[in-house]
């Protein structure tokens, strides 16, 4: 199968009863009433303080996301584009919101809970937040950023007010905890530590950000600073229920290892945990580091020599009467394999179209499982997809008939278009089924660590390859990765063409390799 990449984007009280001749009857009881009158007015003046305490609590909430929906819908867009506030607004529609409907519900709000109730099924539930942290914690790898400079918004060439509160970060190490994902665990849950020491103001204790922090130390090997860490707990809280045994457990386990390798104790580093501290664990992807080393823009072996051996062009599709007026520009990427961009392959007005076409029918990516066959979604896969035909809009079939007429291939036997967005750390690991291309304010390109190419996304323009030789050999060069979207929105369209009727197109070569 062969295919073309086309790329577009815009740059988401306690009562009693009695009789009333009994009352009357006994001062001393009228006198007890006395007192039960005095109680129900200092309850009466409770619940009024707690009516006031919670319009407070109501108002101070509107406020604050009044704020942030001025903010946010002045540009929808590029608010989400960067992902500390597209985490947020997992977080606040699956956790805060409801934590205010809980508020609310104290008391009768009829129309309050039935807006609730109308809008709860379009809401984020635990697996999207989950996912959005997960997808921040995919950023933080893969262009090496540490929790602070991440809480504070701080992202390569971007600085915005969109910070992680202390609250924000423990939750983060409490998702990576519960994944057993203790590396990520332990730079989240310091970070919380941090900021809190630092003087700011948060719903979680330090007892329970020490908790979770000191049991993932222990679980990345680091005793010494596991059993620094308890015993801050557990001077902070001397009944806790597992303090005191994990620190026995700690620093007897520590003894052991110190008589088993014949050393001497040797207190824990005063330096705080930062990224580098521990080392991330290995995972499945054997080229995870040339992978994640593209992405940032390391180890891209384009030589003096080889782009001299690049070139630009006007491309006519071999004077094909649609391109003799208005040739397209063609501009090598990279020579061999041989990778090429063109410019101006979509208009504006074009992108918008797709993108309206598209986002009703937004899904999660899929791919195919390669035990069962059958369709599922998959880490290393992190997007939204849509497959367009020609006869549903004009525009599609001009672009349909666009890709033919450039690559010189047909597409009646190619594959529908499929439109994609990558948000948040939107991401598609190495893989020989390929994709993608946009403007994006950071990441979002598109690698090869084969040969060490690196795609940069450019609005409206297309990038093509083969991945068969004309033999019908795949070309395993061609094994490629969509970096994670550091900041903005990525949205690509694909076209894949396949093999089957291109024998007068593109006919065989002499070797396999031709």
């Amino acid at each position: 199968m062969s295919k073309v990449l086309l790329f577009v984007s815009s740059v988401l009280l306690c009562c009693c009863q009695t009789t009333r001749a009994e009352i009357f009857t006994s001062i001393g009881q009228m006198t007890d009433l006395i007192y039960t009158e005095k109680e129900l007015v200092q309850s009466l003046r409770e619940y009024i303080k707690a009516e006031e305490s919670k319009l407070a609590a109501v108002k101070s909430w509107a406020n604050k996301l009044d704020a942030l929906t001025r903010v946010s819908i002045a540009d929808p867009e590029g608010y989400l584009a960067h992902p500390v506030n597209a985490y947020k607004l997992m977080k606040r529609l699956n956790t805060e919101w409801s934590e205010l409907e809980s508020l609310v519900l104290q008391n009768p709000a009829d129309g309050f809970v039935s807006n609730m109730s109308v809008h709860r099924q379009y809401f984020p539930d635990e697996e999207d937040e989950t996912g959005a942290a997960k997808a921040l914690m995919r950023l933080q790898d893969t262009y090496q950023l540490d929790s602070e400079a991440f809480s504070k918004g701080k992202l390569p060439g971007v600085h915005s007010n969109a910070v992680l509160t202390v609250d924000d970060c423990f939750d983060m190490g409490k998702t990576a905890y519960n994944d057993a994902d203790y590396y990520h665990a332990v730079l989240w849950l310091q970070q919380a530590l941090k900021q809190l020491d630092d003087g700011e103001e948060a719903v979680v204790s330090k007892a329970d950000i020490l908790d979770y922090l000191s049991y993932s130390v222990y679980q990345m090997g680091d005793l010494p600073r596991a059993i620094e860490l308890t015993r801050r707990l557990v001077a902070i809280d001397p009944s806790h229920q597992r303090a005191g045994g994990n620190l026995r457990y700690f620093e007897q386990l520590l003894m052991k290892q110190l008589r088993e390798m014949n050393q001497d104790y040797q207190p824990p580093s005063e330096e705080p945990i930062q990224l580098g501290t521990y080392s991330r664990p290995k995972d499945h992807l054997p080229e995870r580091e040339s992978y994640e080393a593209l992405c940032r823009g390391e180890g891209i072996q384009m030589t003096e020599a080889r782009r001299s051996r690049l070139f630009c062009r006007y491309h006519d599709g071999k004077r094909n009467p649609r391109l003799l007026l208005k040739p397209v520009k063609e501009e090598d990427e990279w020579d061999s394999p041989h990778i090429v961009r063109y410019l101006n392959s979509l208009s504006d007005e074009e992108v918008e179209k797709i993108k309206e076409l598209a986002k009703p029918r937004l899904a999660r990516a899929t791919v195919r499982d390669p035990k069962t066959g059958v369709l599922t979604t998959a880490n290393y896969r992190v997007s939204k997809s849509a497959w367009l035909e020609g006869e549903e809009d004009p525009v599609i079939d001009r672009v349909n008939q666009r890709i033919e007429d450039i690559t010189g291939l047909t597409v009646e036997t190619a594959e529908l278009l499929q439109v994609a967005n990558y948000g948040v750390g939107g991401q598609y690991e190495p893989h020989f089924d390929f994709s993608r291309m946009s403007d994006v304010e950071a990441g979002g390109a598109t690698v090869f660590p084969d040969f060490g190419a690196v795609i940069w996304p450019r609005k409206g323009t297309s990038v093509f390859w083969y991945n068969l030789f004309r033999s019908g050999e795949g070309d395993y060069r061609t094994r490629h990765a969509a970096c994670p979207v550091l900041v903005g929105s990525k949205w690509v369209s694909n076209k894949w063409i396949h093999e089957r009727g291109q024998e007068f197109r593109r006919p065989c070569g002499l070797t396999e390799v031709d």
